[in-house]
């Protein structure tokens, strides 16, 4: 037992005092059930309103608890109900939650009251200002509880949708329709999979023309970036004014703004042929520049939170691209939307089914509550058929009752063209909860792409990293094989070439954790790599820099040009050895690729960097890797998620490992949804 536990001793029955409550979560805080922040919030409670109940204690540590492991509310009623399946700790700590809980009402009508009657919590849903900490709002019955800043984002978010989506933006579907046949011309690479079903990637076109505010869902290979370029073309095209039309692309890091942005231009290209002389898509291309990250378009600023751009400074644009918007938290989400003049169109394209934020919130996920279903207006079928010749099947219509707005705006890509095979299949089977199919495919593959080890040692993944696979493409050896091959120092144009080898190389290779701490963890198996290619001669490691180090940066720095997620190879500089006097050191720049264009910045200038031989499922977000190795470790409670699964396969465009130190646990995974408390759907209605 943890020693402020074992030494920690109070009566176990009876009603128990606000002190003993404290005393209690400051004791769970040490043992590592909470955060020391949980605690000492529910402290600063006690202080603000001496007069509170425990319960309001109780409830204001765990809301901090679970605010910290990405949800945005605290739902009161399945906490009480099931606090285990809530919480996911382990049995020792829902042994001493249950005892606490045995001394406090366990009736959910008297921690609503109790909440209610505290100073610190507004409960009132008028429209008056308040400054309480804590918000409670929903209904007795559901009641949830959110730190106030937390629920002005939920409420900020809930009524931009609402205003960008009550009312579509006036679109003749006479001159869209011959647009849309021609931009989506049917060939082998753009034909339905099943000719019966509906184009959904021209409807989504055809949707997101007529609103300020759009969601594309999809899987891998659907098409979301491949349809977004047909929707710039096609609002280039029918533009009274298309040489004013302002387009911004974005995306939460820097390396999916890349991808971004080459998948834009790729489409493009692609697309000359097909329009010819009759749309300037050069001009198109020229009007949309780089795509940035979500942090620099709206112009973050050091050591504050907030930004250059918001609601009185809005951006100068009138259409953005979001890619990957799984990974847009709630409160970046909220300042995004502030910032976007009224009148801009957005549009979100992002894969529903994968992990949500690190931080708090799961906005794609809430948005696309109806994606599934559709709940298409039957006057949205009217105009769809209009402006597309598409019929969108009955079953994706509401009949009855009022359909929902978002609903309107929204489309998910349903076919996949590009993520097909053993891959492709074991992505769906673990998508459908079905962890037996899912073991038996990575079971019976010959085909080289799949593989699975279970009850390993870390050192198992370590020589996985190092020398690869049996039909898989081999670890690291690829960019350190480039890294040897360095040119001759004084050439700038050779040694970019050699940058972008290298870089190439190291992103075809990647050790994806599903926790960041520990052996199995993303740092532990860093320093395993790291010594083992030290130990290999393959690196020569002298202090934190060293030629051939691959980092993350973990924090914005605008100044530099870096942002949280980007990753770059530690390399020295053109200058020839002696052509500045400088040491080994100074030399060294971290260079990083936003597609063909290379950024670098020494590497004494970068405080915030991690090393990245192995990352976390959440940090791959938005990128791809020929070869991906999944690592699961055996004690990760409810990190381990069907979504996480999900996601670190469908990083893998090539081949897919799935390293587990211990049997079973997949199934565990693919049978544990990831659930995360909002009420951004009850606000949207």
């Amino acid at each position: 037992m943890n020693t402020a536990l074992k030494d920690f001793a109070m009566p176990t029955t009876g009603p128990i005092s606000p002190e003993d409550t404290l005393d209690i979560l400051r004791a769970w805080s040490e043992a590592g059930w909470l955060r020391r922040l949980d605690s000492a919030l529910a402290a600063f409670m006690a202080e603000l309103d001496p007069h509170a109940a425990p319960v309001v204690m109780v409830a204001t540590a765990l809301l901090a608890h679970m605010e910290g492991r990405g949800h945005s509310c605290l739902l009161l009623a399945p906490l009480l109900a099931q606090p285990s399946a809530v919480l996911g700790w382990p049995a020792k700590a829902l042994e001493e939650l249950d005892a606490l809980l045995s001394r406090l009402p366990r009736k959910l009508a008297h921690w609503h009251a109790a909440l209610l009657a505290s100073g610190v919590v507004d409960g009132d849903e008028g429209n008056e200002p308040a400054d309480q900490p804590l918000v409670l709002r929903g209904s007795a019955e559901a009641p949830r509880l959110y730190l106030r800043r937390y629920w002005g984002y939920e409420c900020a978010v809930a009524q931009q949708i609402v205003a960008r989506t009550a009312t579509p933006v006036p679109v003749d579907a006479s001159k869209v329709r011959p647009w849309l046949d021609r931009l989506f011309t049917s060939d082998a690479s753009t034909a339905s999979v099943t000719s019966a079903a509906p184009d959904w990637q021209k409807l989504a076109c055809a949707l997101a023309l007529r609103g300020r505010f759009s969601v594309i869902t999809g899987g891998p290979g659907t098409g979301k970036t491949y349809t977004a370029a047909r929707l710039l073309a096609l609002l280039f095209a029918v533009d009274v004014q298309p040489e004013r039309l302002r387009i911004a692309l974005a995306a939460p890091t820097g390396k999916a703004a890349a991808r971004l942005k080459q998948s834009i231009d790729t489409a493009l290209g692609e697309l000359r042929t097909r329009v010819g002389s009759s749309l300037d898509l050069d001009a198109l291309t020229q009007r949309m520049g780089a795509a940035r990250t979500l942090h620099s378009l709206l112009g973050a600023r050091p050591d504050t939170r907030q930004f250059r751009y918001h609601a009185g400074q809005p951006l100068d644009i009138d259409v953005l691209i979001v890619d990957e918007a799984s990974m847009v938290h709630l409160e970046m989400m909220a300042a995004l939307l502030a910032a976007l003049p009224a009148t801009a169109r957005v549009v979100l394209l992002g894969d529903k089914d994968q992990l949500a934020s690190v931080e708090a919130g799961a906005v794609l996920g809430d948005l696309c509550r109806d994606a599934q279903a559709g709940r298409y207006s039957a006057s949205t079928a009217a105009y769809a058929l209009a402006a597309t010749g598409e019929t969108i099947p009955k079953n994706y219509l509401q009949s009855t009752g009022t359909t929902p707005p978002l609903a309107q705006h929204t489309v998910m890509l349903r076919e996949s063209r590009r993520f097909s095979g053993p891959i492709g299949e074991l992505a769906l089977v673990v998508n459908d909860g079905n962890a037996q199919a899912a073991q038996q495919r990575l079971a019976d593959d010959s085909s080289g792409a799949l593989a699975c080890y279970e009850g390993v040692h870390p050192v198992a993944v370590v020589r996985l990293a190092l020398q690869g696979r049996a039909g898989a493409p081999g670890g690291y050896s690829a960019y350190l094989d480039c890294m040897s091959d360095r040119p001759a120092a004084g050439d700038a144009v050779a040694h970019t070439q050699w940058v972008h080898r290298v870089l190439t190389a190291f992103d075809r290779f990647r050790l994806l954790c599903a926790v960041r701490e520990g052996d199995w963890g993303a740092a532990g198996l860093n320093q395993a790599v790291q010594a083992a290619l030290q130990r290999d001669k393959r690196l020569s490691v002298r202090g934190e820099w060293y030629v051939g180090r691959p980092v993350m940066v973990t924090r914005n720095d605008p100044a530099l040009g870096v942002f949280n997620g980007d990753i770059g190879i530690t390399l020295p500089a053109a200058v020839a050895p002696d052509a500045t006097g400088a040491d080994a050191t100074q030399r060294l720049r971290v260079y990083f690729a936003d597609g063909p264009q290379l950024r670098s910045v020494g590497v004494g200038r970068l405080a915030h960097v991690e090393t990245a031989f192995a990352m976390t499922v959440h940090k791959s977000q938005g990128s791809e890797f020929e070869h991906t190795v999944l690592v699961l470790p055996a004690h990760a409670g409810p990190v381990l998620s069907r979504e996480l699964v999900y996601t670190g396969i469908t990083r893998a465009r090539k081949a897919f490992t799935l390293v587990a130190a211990q049997p079973g646990l997949l199934a565990t995974a693919v049978q544990q949804r990831t659930q995360r408390a909002s009420g951004l759907q009850d606000l949207l209605g």
